[in-house]
């Protein structure tokens, strides 16, 4: 399991010190700002899944924009389009299923049963 977000680092880190999510992803905590070329392309996912040795096809990406879905799939990885941010809108589920994400997670509560059938 691991971060890899578009966001800087620190604002990154602190973002999930706030939630209590840190310690949970910790010390696999990833920013754009580590790698060449941020999202669309897929450099920040490629970088994470090399640093947590894992291989691309194993993963599972959870994406709130068009960009990420684009840089996830570029990478190789499966991915399940988020909607339940503040900042979702409507039409926002359409557009990620259209970049090309496999589901639509509505909320967090729902992650849980989405990644046992995607794993």
């Amino acid at each position: 399991k691991s971060v890899a977000s578009s966001s800087a680092l620190p604002k990154l880190r602190k973002a999930l010190a706030i939630t209590g999510l840190l310690p949970f992803f910790e010390p696999a905590v990833f920013s754009a700002s580590q790698v060449a070329r941020g999202k669309p392309a897929p450099d920040v996912f490629l970088f994470a899944a090399s640093q947590c040795d894992v291989a691309p096809a194993d993963c599972i990406v959870v994406e709130d924009s068009v960009a990420g879905v684009t840089a996830a799939l570029s990478a190789g990885m499966r991915v399940l389009g988020f909607t339940g941010g503040r900042h979702s809108y409507a039409g926002h589920g359409e557009e990620l299923s259209a970049a090309g994400a496999l589901d639509i997670v509505t909320g967090m509560q729902n992650l849980p049963l989405l990644l046992t059938q995607f794993a």
